[in-house]
């Protein structure tokens, strides 16, 4: 390693580096002098001209200046406004090549931090059209120096509001939506949200779509309760959309990064929407989860099923259930699923969903995962399978803790942290479970973002290899 005085480069240094590999984030990574150099927008093998900006005792991080030597997978964003959001990392990479990074990525995370050599990560299963995926969007409000609304993604690596009015991988409704309440919002002069004071009213804005029925929501995200122009901006916004089902808003007074907070008022319509995953019908209210890519949604159940191996004579557990949308998916094919979620709201929705979609070998449990699982364990309910689908954080340990004691055979694990998931396997696979293999899914293209199922069984316990 070398000395803080052996370190090769300065700030405001332009030097040529060889890009070989990447960074978790999809920066590039390379080698000048021996010491370490990352680079956004750049690609594995490529030679790029690149300005130091920061210098640490064992890296450095540059600006890409000019590429040297191109890389086959380099494409030119397509997005105006790539150079400063930060909404997506990888748009100057062709899709295939997304693919395959977001693939060396779990191989990398899984070899560095479980310490598994040689296991099975399948091709990451891609989309046909990568565009205008995403169901949900979620911007923050802000004012620009001329004092106007803007409202939009965060500039990389900064809490400055840039505004986006269209975006590639937002349906487009999302888009037009969001546009029309910039419009409202500044003519009606609605105080906007100063992160620095804590003074303003309207914090944030999510619009959720419903791709198959067609229903939108709005959810309006205040610093308090009081809203006067709430319902006539509601009534305002949902004249113009047909689709626009409920406007609701959400009360947050915390400081801090937290979007949502735990009172709803709704403003406008009902309290939720209603859409279709596969011939499943679920309602979706305003703090509830969702799966943000519905065609990739299918693909990724779909896997888990394939994984889970159901019979239907097993009990299975699915915890972090969100909205009970994978809990019936399982159930068409078990004998009895259990769903845990914290989120209240959500537990609602998923009772009314199963009762929805008339499936009553369903139990849906309120509470955290890691405090309900013991309580099951403790009255003799034990799980012939167990499926996670835990936030990027991963499974509490006590979760992992009372798997292994009640020896469920087969656990299929859904992540979206490659990092958390492998800490958890190496839990299991050191207390007698086997990692089987590991299927991709991308749920997020264009980001570093990659979506993972991951096949556990018991090793004394689980299917014969």
């Amino acid at each position: 390693m070398l000395q803080t005085d052996q370190v090769p480069v300065k700030v405001g240094d332009v030097i040529t580096v060889e890009i070989h590999g990447y960074a978790t984030q999809g920066e590039g990574v390379g080698r000048y002098q021996g010491f370490t150099v990352f680079v956004p927008n750049c690609l594995d093998g490529e030679t790029v001209l690149t300005r130091i900006e920061l210098v640490k005792k064992n890296y450095a991080r540059g600006e890409l200046m000019q590429v040297l030597t191109e890389s086959p997978h380099r494409v030119t964003p397509g997005c105006g406004l790539y150079a400063e959001c930060g909404g997506c990392q990888l748009l100057h990479m062709d899709y295939p090549g997304q693919l395959e990074f977001k693939r060396r990525r779990v191989i990398e995370v899984m070899e560095r931090l479980g310490g598994f050599k040689g296991i099975t990560v399948h091709p990451v299963i891609g989309m046909p059209e990568p565009w205008k995926y995403r169901n949900k969007v979620q911007y923050p409000f802000a004012l620009d120096d001329q004092g106007k609304v803007v409202i939009g993604c965060y500039q990389k690596g900064t809490h400055n509001v840039v505004d986006t009015r269209e975006c590639l991988i937002q349906h487009d409704l999302n888009s037009r939506i969001m546009n029309r309440l910039r419009e409202l919002a500044q003519g009606m002069g609605i105080s906007v949200y100063d992160e620095k004071t804590g003074q303003g009213l309207l914090r944030y804005v999510l619009v959720k779509n419903g791709f198959e029925s067609g229903e939108a929501m709005v959810v309006l995200v205040t610093n308090g309760s009081e809203f006067p122009e709430g319902k006539e901006l509601a009534s305002m916004v949902a004249s113009d959309f047909p689709e626009l089902k409920s406007v609701v808003q959400n009360i947050n007074t915390s400081g801090g990064n937290v979007v949502l907070g735990a009172r709803n008022k709704v403003l406008y319509g009902e309290e939720g929407i209603i859409d279709r995953l596969g011939d499943l019908e679920f309602k979706i209210s305003a703090t509830s989860f969702f799966q943000v890519n519905p065609a990739q949604t299918e693909i990724l159940y779909q896997v888990a099923m394939d994984y889970a191996q159901l019979t239907g004579t097993e009990r299975v557990l699915d915890a972090y259930c969100g909205v009970g949308t994978l809990t019936l998916f399982l159930a068409r094919q078990a004998k009895e699923v259990y769903g845990i979620e914290v989120i209240p709201e959500a537990i609602e929705d998923a009772k009314e969903n199963a009762v929805r979609n008339k499936m009553d070998n369903v139990v849906f449990a309120m509470g955290a995962t890691e405090e309900v699982l013991p309580k099951l364990a403790n009255i003799g309910i034990d799980f012939e399978v167990a499926v996670v689908d835990p936030p990027r954080s991963g499974c509490e340990e006590r979760v992992l803790q009372t798997f292994v004691k009640l020896n469920v055979p087969r656990i299929v694990y859904v992540s979206c942290n490659p990092s958390t998931l492998a800490r958890d396997l190496k839990y299991l696979v050191n207390r007698g479970y086997k990692m089987k293999e590991i299927q991709p899914v991308d749920m997020f293209p264009h980001t570093y973002h990659v979506e993972v199922v991951a096949l556990i069984t018991r090793v004394d316990k689980g299917l014969k290899e």
